[in-house]
């Protein structure tokens, strides 16, 4: 039976709300008491079985609200914003030191961190979708903490570059996984705080930073020049209390909360009965109870299939998806609305990637060449300003979280906007005359940029349907770290002391908030599925 057959089965089974098996689930509505019913898809999904299931699922979570188990969530879904903030700003923060004592191409640190990057965005963020979300949950952030911790004791390049490339293994599939996670329980009407999320990333900037500050400044070799590992242990001192911290925030995951599996991702491989017992469970926690039953979840299949109960084959059907091929990529791209959609998605990441690593990574070294020629480029001064501008971004992220519920503007105007302003920023560096100046145009940049990224972060998984979602994540995150990877290679060949790079990356930064202004669904106002 053609997909386009089983839609006009449950349309017009829907159009009868005495005989349909799915009361109040196909039709769209708003309720002032649940929030908004009408999902991303309302105009039509290529899976009307899967969406009808969705719409069931969401409702019950809704009905579920806002309670302790979505709240603890958004902390423990916060530490992988943490780690993708933490150890990719690390090559930056180190390099100086590092390349004293090891006297090698400072891109090359960075390099190794992005291939890692790479790699854990594509095996981690496509795996979630085929065994779960658990495992990966789970896993990412005691990869990190554990090669991180390895990392402090390296004695060479070659086996800092290897130990910073595993962590980056690790830390790649947080923001994949985190954001499928947290979505697949967060209320429709509380979609807004996945940007919201972005203010870990920030927390974990400061953070960093402030550690950093002391250990670098105080226990780094003045130059290259008869720099020893004794006289050159701050960087070394960093890592190992980051290493220490993320493998803590590991262990908070895996022993005191407990991560309920995705009941969409159940669902969508046949186990529905399952995904219920999810979602009672899910109500228990938050001292609530919910009326839905497996005959419920049920109810499209046997809309699909005429009224017949649902069969081993079905289930059989569905468990497909939990293979390793092709075909959660291919949903992406299975109606020509959707695949636009995608394409977009993936250029936006990709784009920023660019533009954001090229500069980010070297934003210390920036700042300190730039510092030595107006006469103030000590490492004191460096992390201090570092400092200054991871504090910036913090109310950067509660201001996204309520610019994308504004009518008329959304997630896609804030996105646009944001992007605007960071590269304006991004140009105005090239005019200071002064450190303070550049200081103070970083600022701005970094206001605006963690605005952009918050949103960038939410819409992706937002627009994704959930039994995909982890793959969907994978493919822009991997579309970043691509580009990611191009950024030192064209920093080994580029000349950092000219602004020639800040203007390239301004003018990408600029051209991907324009692309996000074509992307056919806003997900403000609207349930994701």
């Amino acid at each position: 039976m053609s997909m386009n057959t089983i839609g006009a089965k449950l349309r017009s089974k829907s159009a009868d709300s005495i005989s349909s098996p799915l009361p109040d689930v196909i039709l769209p509505d708003v309720s002032p008491i649940t929030g908004p019913a009408i999902d991303l898809y309302e105009d039509g999904y290529n899976d009307p079985v899967y969406q009808a299931k969705a719409r069931i699922l969401n409702r019950a979570i809704q009905d579920i609200g806002m309670g302790r188990y979505q709240w603890y969530l958004f902390v423990v879904t916060g530490f992988g914003w943490f780690a993708d903030s933490v150890w990719p700003l690390l090559s930056g923060l180190i390099l100086t030191p590092v390349v004293n004592e090891f006297h090698f191409n400072g891109p090359f640190l960075s390099l190794a961190s992005n291939i890692g990057l790479l790699v854990g965005a594509v095996f981690w963020g496509l795996g979630c979708d085929i065994w779960g979300r658990r495992w990966s949950f789970n896993v990412t952030l005691f990869i990190a903490g554990i090669f991180g911790l390895a990392s402090g004791g390296a004695p060479s390049f070659v086996a800092l570059a290897s130990l910073i490339a595993m962590v980056g293994v690790g830390v790649g599939g947080n923001l994949p996984v985190d954001s499928a996670v947290f979505l697949d329980f967060v209320p429709g009407s509380h979609q807004y705080l996945l940007t919201i999320l972005s203010i870990w990333w920030c927390l974990g900037q400061l953070l960093s930073s402030l550690v950093a500050w002391p250990l670098i400044a105080n226990y780094s070799c003045a130059s290259a020049s008869d720099c020893t590992k004794s006289d050159n242990m701050g960087w070394r001192y960093l890592l190992f209390v980051l290493g220490g911290i993320t493998l803590s925030l590991w262990a908070v995951r895996f022993f005191i909360f407990t991560l309920l599996e995705s009941p969409r991702y159940l669902s969508g491989i046949g186990r529905d009965a399952d995904a219920i017992k999810v979602i009672h469970k899910l109500a228990k926690f938050n001292g609530k109870t919910s009326s839905i039953t497996v005959e419920e979840l049920e109810a499209p299949d046997r809309a699909m299939s005429g009224g017949r109960s649902p069969s081993g084959e079905r289930y059989k059907i569905l468990s497909k998806s939990s293979k390793y091929d092709t075909g959660h990529i291919k949903a992406l791209f299975a109606t020509p609305k959707m695949a636009w959609s995608t394409s977009l998605l993936i250029a936006i990441w990709g784009i920023i990637g660019l533009a954001s690593t090229l500069y980010n990574n070297f934003l210390p070294y920036l700042l300190s060449s730039r510092g030595a020629a107006f006469g103030d480029g000590s490492l004191y001064v460096t992390y201090r300003n570092q400092v200054i501008l991871s504090v910036i971004g913090v109310p950067a992220a509660l201001l996204a979280g309520w610019a994308v519920e504004l009518p008329y503007i959304g997630r896609k105007g804030t996105l646009a906007i944001a992007s605007g302003f960071t590269g304006a920023f991004l140009f105005a560096t090239t005019t200071a005359q002064t450190s303070n100046q550049l200081l103070g145009w970083n600022c701005g940049y970094v206001f605006f940029s963690n605005i952009m990224y918050g949103v960038l972060y939410a819409i992706s998984p937002e627009i994704f349907p959930a039994k995909d979602r982890g793959t969907g994540n994978g493919l822009t995150s991997t579309a970043s770290r691509v580009f990611g990877v191009l950024a030192p290679i064209i920093a080994l060949y580029a000349n950092l002391a000219t602004a020639v790079p800040v203007y390239i990356a301004g003018a990408l930064v600029v051209f991907a908030g324009s692309i996000a202004l074509l992307l056919p669904y806003e997900p403000r106002g609207k349930v994701s599925i």
